[in-house]
C-alpha cells in the first residue's frame, strides 16, 4: 500500500473534493471497519477505485452494477475493481479493471489517495480503496454484460438525503447501512461498498445522521449466493455471511450488529 502522505493534491483539483482528499491523509483502517488483515496472515489483495466526476456543478460517484445472475455477488453495487495481478499496484489494478468494465479511460483519471486496506474474512481478500478525480469524463457503456448489469453516477447530495438512507437487512440476521439510487430509487447499494461510503462520509462529517431509516430486505436476485451456501452448508451449520464489510448502525455509519 503507498503512502497516503506521499499523494500530492493535483492543481485542478475541484475546492469541494480538497475535503476527501485531506480526509485520506487522515482516515485509519479502523476508522472505517473492525476487520483488517491480521498480522502475519497472507490475504489475497485488490483494488476498487471510488472515482469522483462533476456534472453540472455537482459532485458525484461512479458505481456499477453487477450482473444479476453472477454466482458470487448477484446484483451487488460496487465500485469498479478487481484482484492485482502480480507486479500491479493497487491503482494500477484500479484503473486496469475499470477500464475493463466500463470503458473508463485512465488518462482522463488523476489519483489522489487512497484509503487503508480492508480485509472481507469470508475470501481473505485484502482490498485497497483507490481515490481519483475524473479530470476528463467521457461516455461510458458496459463492456462486459457478463460482470456489470448497469452503470450509475451518483450525485452525492442526492445520494445522503435522508430519503435514499435506508438499512438493510441479511436473512442471516445483520443489518447494515444501505442507500437507494437509481432513477426510480429502486436499486440497493449496501454491503462492503456501502459500508465505505457510510463510514467515510460520516468521517468527513458529509453523512446526516437519520432516525430510524426503514429497513428494506434484500432483493430475491441478491439472495442466491446465499441460498447456495445455505444448500452446500453441512447439516445444522450456519454458512459464512457474504463479503459485506461489518455490522453497520444506518443512522450515522457507525457499528451495529445484529437483529
Amino acid at each position: 500500500m503507498t503512502d497516503p502522505s506521499s499523494y500530492a493534491v493535483p492543481d485542478d483539483l475541484p475546492d469541494w473534493l480538497l475535503p476527501v482528499a485531506a480526509a485520506a491523509r487522515r482516515i485509519s483502517g479502523s476508522d472505517l471497519t473492525a476487520f483488517l488483515p491480521p498480522a502475519g496472515s497472507d490475504p489475497r489483495r485488490g483494488a476498487v477505485l471510488m472515482l469522483f466526476g462533476e456534472e453540472g456543478g455537482r459532485g458525484d460517484l461512479l458505481l456499477t452494477e453487477r450482473a444479476h445472475d453472477m454466482r458470487s455477488h448477484p446484483g451487488q453495487v460496487s465500485f469498479p475493481g478487481g484482484s492485482i495481478d502480480p507486479g500491479e499496484t493497487a491503482v494500477e489494478a484500479a484503473l486496469r479493471e475499470a477500464q475493463e468494465e466500463i470503458g473508463v479511460d485512465p488518462a482522463g483519471v488523476v489519483v489522489f489517495g487512497e484509503l487503508p486496506e480492508l480485509w472481507l474474512p469470508p475470501s481473505n481478500f485484502a482490498v485497497t480503496p483507490v481515490l481519483a478525480w475524473w479530470r476528463e469524463p467521457h461516455p461510458v457503456e458496459v463492456t462486459s454484460p457478463q460482470e456489470v448489469h448497469e452503470i450509475h453516477r451518483v450525485v452525492l447530495d442526492e445520494l445522503f438525503q435522508p430519503d435514499r438512507r435506508i438499512g438493510v437487512r441479511h436473512p442471516s440476521g445483520w443489518t447494515g447501512p444501505g442507500f437507494l439510487i437509481g432513477d426510480d430509487r429502486d436499486v440497493i447499494l449496501w454491503g462492503f461498498t456501502g459500508g465505505i461510503i457510510a463510514r467515510f462520509f460520516d468521517f468527513l462529517g458529509w453523512l446526516p445522521a437519520v432516525t430510524d431509516p426503514p429497513v428494506h430486505e434484500l432483493p430475491d436476485y441478491m439472495l442466491a449466493e446465499h441460498r447456495r451456501r445455505v444448500d452446500e452448508a453441512p447439516d445444522g451449520d450456519e454458512p459464512d455471511s457474504l463479503d459485506i464489510l461489518e455490522p453497520d448502525d444506518p443512522s450515522t455509519g457507525g457499528r451495529g450488529g445484529r437483529d
